[in-house]
């Protein structure tokens, strides 16, 4: 299929195929964009330009049509500071978009943990042991993982909005009968459905940020959703503590409901629909109902994959890339080790303050604080992190090496074993208090770090791949986070407060030797890749010009020649900060 569409970045299916060959690094990338639910040949072109005329050249309606004059389809465009745009809305009402989801984000995730101080209670009540209590929080982590893979294709297909305001009713209607839950099978079949459901806005977030702020002004928002997914979980314990003391483990649900509730009130009635594709597809609707022209078009009209490709690409391909690509496969296992020590902590606080100093509950809560803490420094440097990249594209000439994202890591990773080895050492119970708490610190402070720089690593890997490499971290981790809570009290019991902690702590450290892997080794395993990017002029710090030509030389090459035009596109999306 002939596009004619000026200066676009578009290339042929045979150049560009996602299925079975490395892709040539796509200047405009933007992970909002369909790349997974339309075909490889569309012309996303339509979705990234802005247009006097409000359209641009699409395909013959017949596809068999070969003239040069063979009627077109329209593909529509935003037009210059285009209103319906999410991009030209005011500041100050992209803030309070940004806003409205990253607090929503918070409280998903502080409904994920604020349920751990009254586990105890509620193991008594229902006359069960205290793991099979935790099953409440372990079924809600899984859902994290199972919803994505859902979530994900639907927005693509019928928007955000629609996705956030059915996903978290859901997620309120289901909080109720946990609240009044009288048996355990209750508790867990409505807090699984809670979990899944409450992943959406998780899932969506990254992309409504990327609908609302151009590369170049996405730092700062990002930093400040960042901390949401870490801030909650680290605050939730620190309420529930005191919620329960006060009024019983079932009130922790009754605030989750009113929690919820607020966030689904503002997201579905004050936050409109965000995502390109959706508005010009709504947009093409009204034109064709209006002039009684059947032209106007976008290419969800026109090239959809078959759902059965679509099923591939969003249940298979995560797997595929989880367990054929090392960069995905280690990076997600570092990930899920991080996942597993934030829900540890809910465990092992309570048992170092509780069991072994003999404190309450919500006093025990205040212990999170200087994680918190740790977390909103992290996303208060996030900034600077990306300026200091900024730097590196510029040195680079605009198109700098993956493994460069890998820099954050590499200076982070040590803040958790650090943090572990204090909350280990000092958990004696004659010990003072602040020793474990202050352990909390460099934790806090690592978390958004490693995140930040995995997801951009990943993303920059894996160009139009990354979404899929990202599901399957966030699956992966997900269950390991779920399955860290049923253990974490054995272990604790088992090798004792110092050495249980000491054990994590070690795999922590060990883990902190991937990114330096892969600083190393990373342009080479991705030459090697199936699915991962090897760009044309990539060369590391130190390398060697057999090396260069090694890692350059071995995969298959595709797309169009680099210009000018197309370094300047490349240096602003460069600056691009996926989410966590």
């Amino acid at each position: 299929m002939d596009k004619h569409i000026g200066p676009s970045l578009w290339t042929s299916a045979s150049s560009r195929s996602r299925e079975n060959t490395k892709e040539h690094r796509d200047p405009n990338l933007d992970l909002s964009l369909p790349y997974r639910t339309l075909t490889a040949d569309a012309n996303l072109a339509e979705y990234i330009t802005e247009t006097p005329s409000g359209t641009i050249p699409g395909p013959p309606i017949s596809r068999t049509a070969t003239e040069p004059d063979a009627p077109r389809y329209k593909l529509v465009t935003f037009q210059p500071r285009d209103p319906e745009n999410p991009r030209n809305w005011s500041s100050w009402y992209r803030w309070y978009c940004t806003m409205v989801v990253a607090v929503t984000c918070f409280v998903v995730a502080f409904c994920s943990s604020v349920i751990t101080p009254g586990i105890s209670e509620l193991a008594e009540e229902f006359a069960i042991s205290n793991v099979a209590a935790l099953l409440s929080v372990t079924v809600f982590v899984v859902g994290f993982g199972v919803g994505p893979m859902a979530f994900a294709p639907l927005s693509e297909i019928y928007g955000r909005r629609i996705i956030y305001g059915s996903t978290l009713l859901l997620a309120v209607i289901f909080i109720i009968p946990c609240a009044l839950a009288k048996n355990l099978g209750t508790l867990i079949v409505c807090r699984a459905i809670d979990g899944i459901a409450f992943s959406a806005p998780m899932t969506l977030v990254g992309g409504t940020l990327a609908d609302l702020w151009k590369n170049e002004e996405r730092g700062v928002p990002m930093a400040a959703f960042s901390a949401a997914p870490f801030l909650g979980p680290a605050i939730g314990p620190l309420v529930g503590g005191y919620l329960v003391e006060a009024k019983g483990w079932r009130w922790t649900y009754w605030l989750q409901l009113i929690l919820a509730g607020a966030v689904w009130i503002l997201i579905t009635f004050t936050v409109p629909e965000t995502y390109a594709p959706t508005l010009l597809a709504s947009r093409a609707r009204r034109l064709r109902k209006e002039t009684g022209d059947p032209t106007p078009a976008t290419e969800t009209d026109l090239d959809l994959r078959p759902l059965s490709s679509r099923l591939a690409i969003f249940l298979i391909r995560p797997f595929q890339l989880l367990f054929r690509e090392l960069i995905v496969l280690l990076i997600s296992l570092y990930m899920s080790v991080l996942y597993g020590l934030l829900y540890m902590f809910f465990i092992a606080y309570p048992i170092v303050y509780q069991q072994g100093k003999g404190w309450s509950a919500g006093t025990t809560g205040l212990m999170f604080i200087p994680l918190a803490v740790g977390v909103v420094l992290s996303a208060a440097c996030s900034p600077l992190v990306n300026r200091h990249y900024l730097t590196l594209v510029a040195k680079h000439g605009g198109n700098p090496p993956a493994e460069v994202r890998l820099i954050p890591m590499m200076l982070s990773c040590w803040f958790i074993p650090m943090g572990l080895f204090i909350f280990a050492w000092s958990s004696y119970p004659h010990v003072h208090w602040a020793g474990p708490m202050m352990g909390g610190l460099p934790v806090g402070f690592g978390f958004i770090f490693l995140y930040n720089a995995a997801n951009n690593y990943l993303v920059d890997s894996y160009q139009h791949q990354a979404a899929s490499a990202l599901a399957a971290k966030t699956f992966i981790r997900s269950l390991w986070g779920a399955a860290v809570v049923l253990f974490t009290r054995q272990m604790y019991d088992r090798l004792g407060y110092q050495w249980a902690s000491t054990l994590i702590s070690f795999l922590a450290l060990a883990c902190c030797a991937i990114p330096f892997l892969f600083w190393r080794y990373g342009a080479r395993i991705r030459a090697r890749s199936k699915y991962a990017y090897s760009g044309d002029d990539e060369e590391m710090s130190g390398s060697s010009d057999e090396e260069k030509g090694k890692s350059s030389g071995s995969a298959p090459r595709g797309g169009p020649l680099r210009n000018e035009d197309m370094d300047q596109d490349l240096r602003r999306a460069r600056s691009y900060v996926s989410n966590p």
